[in-house]
């Protein structure tokens, strides 16, 4: 049986750097508040004129040094984002034509903090359908839909982006074992972009209401993503007989420190399984989860064959969970 395995996965965040302490002096808030409430310190912003097709590129061509992969042989980019540069074409055929992958089609997958893990599933079928090569990208420039005047918004996200690169595999001991992926559009009025799509497309009144920033209830969408990042996440270790104590990293979706803690105790994972980078990044919307995976494995916390947890909640509601053992690693 063919498998789609991770063999390679870099990330990459702008070099501007927003503290809770430079936000301080744009908004009401203060650094105490926004650590107990989030466990944010700080985030990364693009800088002018840095798109998401920009970092992306930057993540893939580390990946693509670093697996010793030329863009020529990438058959397919798929790329989850709810920031495109813009909206058509695509971020993957910007992406494309920028790194040369020029035998490589292409599309960008909406899916909002669980986008990663939507392409990963679309990246894995094609592995398993015949592709060789599939680069899978999580990237988001939310500072570009951000409103800094609103408190309980600008403080939680941030920029960046994560790519994967999948390649097929006959060996049991590696590659992704399952996956369970949901969505229930009853959420849509919880945590949304109002305008600029063809229900509201930009206008003067659409501006002025500040329609095209992020609106989130935070309480609701906080008691669903607490509860249903567990529920998925234990559902999926129980269809595939994995015990939780067997798991070498459990890797959440990053947005708030809180919601990992609920998530992680309900799962029952213990501390030191538990990857929490938020204080660092903030929440990077679909590049939460490869960011994490590269910390991870850069940091040698867990090695080729380990089992891996992830698991994400978004708006939509989306959210899912999916189980896999690292690797095989592939070295330039």
């Amino acid at each position: 049986m063919i498998r789609a395995a991770i063999t390679g996965v870099s990330s990459y965040v702008p070099e501007k750097v927003l503290t809770n302490f430079d936000l301080e002096k744009m908004v009401d808030t203060n650094d105490e508040w926004i650590v107990s409430r989030t466990g944010i310190r700080e985030r990364h912003i693009a800088a002018e004129n840095e798109a998401s097709s920009d970092m992306a590129v930057k993540a893939i061509e580390k990946l693509l040094k670093e697996t010793g992969t030329a863009a020529t042989e990438i058959e397919a980019i798929i790329v989850a984002t709810v920031t495109p540069d813009m909206m058509f074409p695509s971020t993957a055929a910007l992406i494309q034509e920028k790194i040369g992958a020029n035998r490589a089609w292409g599309y960008d997958l909406s899916g909002a903090c669980s986008g990663f893990l939507f392409a990963l599933k679309s990246g894995r079928s094609l592995i398993e359908t015949g592709h060789k090569k599939v680069i899978v990208v999580g990237v988001d420039t939310m500072s570009a839909i951000l409103d800094y005047t609103d408190r309980n918004t600008c403080i939680l996200f941030g920029d960046g982006a994560g790519a994967v690169l999948l390649e097929p595999t006959e060996d049991e001991n590696f590659g992704i074992i399952d996956e369970i992926l949901r969505v229930d559009g009853t959420g849509a009025e919880a945590l949304f972009q109002r305008a600029g799509g063809s229900r509201r497309p930009a206008s003067h009144e659409t501006v002025d209401a500040r329609e095209h920033f992020i609106y989130q209830d935070g309480k609701t969408v906080f008691k669903r993503a607490s509860t249903d990042m567990a529920n998925v996440s234990l559902e999926v270790l129980e269809k595939n007989h994995v015990k939780g104590e067997d798991v070498g990293i459990f890797i959440p979706h990053q947005a708030n420190k809180r919601i990992i803690d609920v998530a992680a105790r309900k799962a029952g994972f213990r501390e030191d399984q538990v990857l929490l980078n938020i204080d660092k990044y903030g929440n990077t919307t679909a590049a939460t989860i490869p960011l994490g995976l590269d910390e991870v494995v850069k940091e040698g916390r867990i090695k080729a064959g380990d089992l891996v947890l992830f698991a994400a909640f978004g708006a939509g509601y989306t959210w899912g969970s999916t189980l896999l053992r690292y690797g095989p690693e592939k070295k330039a």
